[in-house]
């Protein structure tokens, strides 16, 4: 099977305003404004959050991400409503498995919104008209709001992994969302 992904991922019109446009060099400042924002409830959920924030990091990772989307091994993407970033939603696929996972946060101020769900749903439909063999979104048991995202769009809940999530100086229990597609077996 041939996977790849190509340029016409982005930019997506999410619709009433909002799109999912390429993460690039000229959202890094934008970006760190939204991250130092979010610090405090991205702590909760996520391990890299507890580093500190720099610009010189963000534009080394923004780098790597926009250097991988070159390559077909990733969508680095964020989310805009009119103006403003809002959110993002990444994926990252392994060279060797093709399997590919879905990762995503908001803005605390636009949470409840939906945002999230259609970006991850336009992202995910995009992954799948390629032939992403599978797409995986993994969050901590703790972190309903995750939960439902991945159950909305549909991915089965395939298991969880103990003690497999590293959040700060603390272990999750790591909940496992798996999309495979429909074949005739």
């Amino acid at each position: 099977m041939t996977f790849r992904i190509d340029s016409s991922f982005l930019p997506v019109d999410l619709g009433g305003g909002a799109s999912l446009v390429l993460r690039d060099l000229d959202t890094v400042d934008e970006m760190l404004a939204l991250t130092e924002r979010n610090l405090g409830r991205l702590r909760k959920w996520e391990h890299w959050a507890h580093a500190e924030q720099t610009r010189e990091a963000l534009a080394a990772y923004t780098t790597w991400l926009v250097s991988q989307y070159s390559l077909g091994y990733a969508v680095p993407a964020a989310i805009r409503l009119d103006d403003q970033l809002v959110g993002v939603v990444t994926a990252r696929t392994d060279s060797y498995s093709l399997v590919t996972e879905l990762g995503f946060w908001i803005d605390g101020a636009f949470e409840g919104r939906g945002l999230v769900g259609r970006a991850s749903a336009a992202l995910v439909h995009r992954l799948q008209n390629a032939g992403a063999p599978r797409i995986e979104i993994k969050t901590s048991v703790q972190n309903d709001r995750s939960r439902r995202v991945a159950e909305r769009l549909g991915f089965v809940h395939e298991g969880t992994l103990r003690s497999a999530l590293q959040v700060g100086d603390t272990r999750h229990d790591l909940a496992v969302y798996g999309w495979v597609p429909l074949t005739d077996q």
